[in-house]
């Protein structure tokens, strides 16, 4: 670990809350995660139960019928919600097809959109993405709660294939400081492209941040050997070691765990523990916040393939989320500064 990184790790541990008995439930983060469709059910419960494993006291999923059905079989723990739609497959009767659509409400994309921002009240970070697939009514429908959660201040960590939303119609997030975005390889490409950003340079915070200033000020994770986190203004270098195993569904663990730091930043700014008379300002604990999911992640992708090596899965990350947060943080009793190595 690096004395910068320490240095910042130290920053992130005044964002955790600790443990105190007046605290009751809900305080310390109530996190959605929208995502989920018939072909991909096992992303956003790693995302969600990542979130709820770091110390998010509610963790919610809005999917689909069919993903909720099978995610609610996964855990009992997490809150389960089948607001989502997809398109319904055609029937061989196109005029029958074109009329049943028409007078069903799941098709109308402001009817399911409306559905889901009507829970955003209820919650403090969302996650949008994981599972999502590549359904145009799906799309509609983040896009327009994308909106709607930056009209309400609500901060977003965005992945995956809701990341083709932004690639298309980036001023839907260009300017809004309050998201994160969490690309890979292909995905920082594209969207480097679609914002006319050279993205030909090697792995560097160099393209990270002209990515994060051509989208205004949105927080950027660029994953690699190092994580690159940039505003375009301030970039943080995450170098603490990770597995070598790339399995699908490690970046769930990611933003699962970046959503309950802003559940947590929330708190933070609430003042609702004693956080000494010094208070980080609302942008730098919006990049503390990835700094300490990212962190996370990493961690929990080393321990999990010092036990696990080649058949590592998502889902040993999962379990190694607690195990993680300890060997960074240990237990947190207020006292900022404690980080261990």
């Amino acid at each position: 670990m690096s004395a910068a990184t320490r240095n910042t790790l130290a920053h992130v541990q005044r964002l955790v809350p600790p443990m105190l008995e007046h605290f009751h439930k809900g305080q310390l983060g109530r996190i959605a995660v929208i995502g989920g469709s018939e072909d991909y059910a096992g992303a956003p419960y790693f995302s969600a139960m990542a979130s709820a494993r770091l110390g998010c006291d509610m963790s919610h999923v809005i999917c689909t019928p069919g993903a909720a059905t099978v995610i609610k079989s996964y855990s009992p723990n997490l809150m389960v919600h089948p607001l989502m739609r997809e398109t319904p497959k055609p029937v061989h009767d196109t005029v029958a097809s074109t009329s049943l659509h028409a007078k069903n409400p799941d098709t109308n994309v402001e009817v399911v959109a409306g559905h889901v921002i009507a829970m955003l009240d209820r919650v403090h970070a969302l996650v949008i993405g994981p599972g999502l697939g590549r359904d145009l009514l799906m799309h509609g429908t983040i896009a327009r709660v994308i909106i709607a959660a930056r009209n309400k201040n609500i901060p977003i960590v965005i992945d995956a294939d809701a990341l083709l939303t932004i690639q298309k119609e980036p001023k839907i997030i260009q300017g809004y400081r309050q998201a994160i975005l969490t690309p890979n390889v292909a995905e920082f490409g594209r969207l480097c492209e679609a914002l006319k950003v050279d993205a030909r340079e090697d792995h560097g915070p160099g393209r990270v941040e002209a990515l994060a200033k051509a989208l205004g000020g949105v927080t950027i994770i660029q994953k690699g050997p190092h994580d690159y986190i940039s505003n375009g203004t301030v970039t943080l270098i995450v170098d603490l070691e990770g597995g070598r195993k790339r399995s699908g569904g490690q970046g769930d663990t990611l933003t699962g765990s970046i959503a309950t730091f802003l559940g947590w930043r929330k708190a933070y700014h609430d003042k609702l523990w004693d956080t000494s008379d010094s208070i980080f300002p609302a942008e730098e604990t919006i990049t503390l916040a990835a700094f300490g999911g990212a962190a996370i992640t990493r961690d929990c992708s080393r321990l999990a393939f010092k036990k696990k090596g080649r058949s590592l899965q998502a889902s040993d990350l999962t379990d190694e989320v607690h195990n993680a947060f300890m060997n960074l943080f240990g237990e947190v009793d207020g006292d900022a500064g404690n980080v261990r190595l």
